[in-house]
This record gives structure tokens, sequence and C-alpha cells, in this order.
């Protein structure tokens, strides 16, 4: 069972150096990609080092709902079963504000021969689905979406059509990731196209067809926006799912704004995610670039932005309009919630966050009785990039903070780990 977490926490600045091991949880991203690829295998498929969190869970469980039989055996491995074809669900399938589960599902569901409605929570409702959709219908699939995020109802036919299909992936490139996972169940090869050069990270494209392939996927890449894929099915398979690099940001934002040193047990250039890139960021601090071009680790942009507060110049983050569509608008979020540090702190110019920055904010803080309640907005990385601001400064509180569940539920224990003193509090 999982811990009850406090209503809040308020973070006692360690005012030392943090040094020791962490273990970072494995990719969700991947483990996503690797549970539905299992799913979709003739066979049993164990995956390993994979993460167990509210976002997996809500796959994990969906599959079931699916017919797929999903066993933990331990606290990192997956062992799936799969006749190789997912069944009609008794009922509609939740995936509460889970955007790769939601958008990779919507896609899945029209291999079979029925009709399947996916839906989510607030959150995922105002997240927009419909150029998925659209190339769904141009597949020859029925699949609406009345307000252009979830629900959507899908009418499978048992197969994925066959031909070329163009995909605006400018809001995301799971759109892109859910159209290749499924369309080695067409009737013939399927040639999935970007419609216009723009991608939102497309780094994660390349962690689909790595998974699709370890599954026996034939699938090939024509030109920089052009994919095409073998009727091929998958098979059965052990993989291994590396650890998150999302999470891992958060490791190299304590080193950089404590000068401590923390053994991940793996070095950044190991990962295969794009989010490693910003390793390179964070350890220029306080010397960062005074651009960051944030569009291919647009997860890692909220940590940067924390860690470019206490920065010795302005940081302009530029690339990052995808930010607005993902739990919450997270360039808001983040403006919002350092200025709640601090007056002027960050500006939002168009899609671009411009963080002001100050070197000498922990003094200027020190010991103000005021407390900087940090509202999370119901988003895991929110609250766990601005905990990174109470480490060197006073009096930051942190709201919800068991929304970090939805990728790193250890998140605080990790903390309290290194010496961080973490006080619940109303």
């Amino acid at each position: 069972m999982p811990k009850t977490l406090p209503a809040a926490y308020s973070i006692t600045p360690p005012g030392k150096a943090l040094n020791g091991r962490v273990s970072p949880p494995g990719s969700k991203s991947i483990t996503n990609r690797a549970l539905l690829l299992a799913a979709l295998a003739h066979g049993t498929s164990r995956l390993t080092g994979a993460l167990k969190s509210k976002d997996t869970v809500l796959m994990a469980r969906a599959l079931r709902e699916m017919g797929v039989t999903v066993e933990e055996p331990d606290a990192t491995t997956f062992l799936v079963t799969s006749t190789g074809k997912l069944a009609v669900p008794d009922a509609p399938l939740f995936l509460g504000n889970a955007g790769t589960a939601t958008r990779f599902l919507t896609a899945a569901v029209a291999t079979i021969n029925g009709t399947v409605v996916v839906d989510g929570d607030e959150e995922m409702r105002v997240r927009p689905i419909k150029p998925l959709v659209d190339a769904l219908n141009a597949l020859g699939i029925g699949a609406s979406s009345p307000t252009g995020c979830p629900p959507v109802t899908v009418e499978g036919n048992g197969t994925f059509g066959k031909g070329r299909v163009e995909i605006d992936a400018y809001l995301s490139s799971q759109y892109v990731s859910a159209l290749l996972m499924a369309a080695p169940f067409g009737d013939g090869p399927i040639e999935i196209a970007l419609a216009g050069k723009d991608i939102g990270a497309r780094g994660y494209v390349d962690l689909t067809l790595a998974a699709m392939r370890a599954f026996g996927a034939d699938v090939e890449q024509a030109d920089e926006g052009t994919w095409i894929v073998q009727p091929t099915g998958y098979t059965a398979t052990d993989f291994h799912i590396e650890p998150d690099a999302s999470a891992a940001t958060y490791l190299w934002g304590i080193e950089a704004l404590t000068g401590g040193s923390i053994d991940l047990g793996v070095s950044a250039d190991a990962f295969t995610q794009p989010d490693a890139s910003a390793q390179a960021m964070i350890a220029a601090y306080p010397n960062m670039p005074a651009v960051i071009d944030g569009s291919q680790m647009q997860d890692a942009v909220p940590t940067m932005a924390v860690v470019a507060a206490f920065n010795n110049t302005p940081v302009r983050f530029v690339g990052i309009a995808n930010l607005r569509v993902k739990e919450t608008d997270r360039i808001r979020a983040v403006a919002n919630e350092l200025n709640r540090i601090m007056p002027g702190l960050a500006t939002e110019e168009g899609d671009d966050l411009l963080i002001a920055s100050d070197p000498q904010l922990p003094a200027k803080l020190k010991g103000r009785n005021s407390r900087a309640k940090i509202e999370t907005y119901h988003d895991h990385r929110i609250a766990m990039s601005f905990a990174l601001a109470g480490l060197l400064v006073d009096n930051v509180v942190i709201l919800d903070p068991a929304c970090t569940g939805k990728t790193y539920p250890e998140y605080w224990d990790m903390l309290e780990s290194l010496g961080v003193t973490l006080t619940p509090t109303a």
C-alpha cells in the first residue's frame, strides 16, 4: 500500500551539499510502450525495470479489461500474457490524466472488432486528441470525439487498414507513436507521414521505433517525416526498461543547486530518452545558456526553469508551446509559481518563458515569515521541480505532494534519504 501523504510539505533548505546514491524509477514512457506492445504480442513477455506508478497502473488495468493477463511478480516487473489480440471491454476505458495511455490506446483499440470508448478525468478531457482521431478516420476506422478531446469512441473492425495516412503531430509526438504501434495490424503496409515537419519531441518516436522492433515489428523510416510499417503483428519477448530520464533531471538539479554529487547508477549519455539532453543544460549552472530550446526535452523544462531562477544571468526557454497542453499549462504554471516565490522572476512572452534569474535570491528571501505556497495544478512535474527551489529558499511549501505518484511515487522519500527535511503542513 502506498503511504498517505499530507496536504502539503514545507521544505527546509539543507544548507549543505546533498550527496548519495539514488536509483531513478523506470521510464514511464518506455513502460507504457512496452506494456501495450506486450499486450499486442502473442505469448508471454517479461518486462523488467518497469515503473509502477499511477500512469502505468492505469495502462495495465485497461489492458486487463481487454482480456490481457498482466501479472506483477515484483516491484519492477510486469509479466504480460496475450493471444495477440485485444477484446472489447465491458465498459469505457478510464485512463485518468495519463496522456501516453490515452493516445496509445485510442489507436490500439481500433484493432478490436467492436466499439470501445477511451476516456479520462477532467484534465484529460481538455487535452487535444483530434489529430489522432482524424488520422484514424483517414484509415477507414470509425472514430469520433465531439470536443476534439477525450472521450473518444472508436468503432473497430479488427484491422488497422492499409495505405498512407498523414498526421499533424505539432501538438504531440504521441499521435505518431500511437499510429506506429497499431500499424503492424494493417491489411497491408501502412505509410505514416507527418503533415508538415513540426513534431513535438521527435526523440520519443525513436523510443517507439526501438520498442516496436524489439517486439518483432518491421518498420522503415523512408525519410525524416515518413515511416512504412509492415503487417507483421508482434512476438512476445523479454524487454528491459531503462531508468526515467525525466526523473533524473530532478537529481541533476539537486546536484547543481547544492553543489552535491548523486550517483544515479547510470550516466547521462547512457539514456535513450530525449530528456537526458537536459543534463548538459543543468550542469552548466550557474552559467546556463541564455537561450534553451526545450522542444525536444519538454518534460525537463520545469526542472531547468527552476534551476535557472538561481542562475547568474537570465534564461529564455523557446520551442515549448506544446507545454500548454500537458497535464496543465506548464508555461503559465511555472511562471505563476516562480513569481509566487519572487514577483517578476518569470515572464510569459508569447509561448516563450523568460526567467529573470537572481543568484542572490536565497539571501534576499532568507528568514522571511511568509510562505510561498506552490500550487501544483495536480501536475507531478510542477510539484517535483518546485521542490528544488525549497533546497535554497526558506518557507517553500508544496501543495498536493501526492500528485507525484503519477510518475515518481518515491520522490519525497528520495529527498528525505538525501537529508532534506520535509515538514507536513496545512
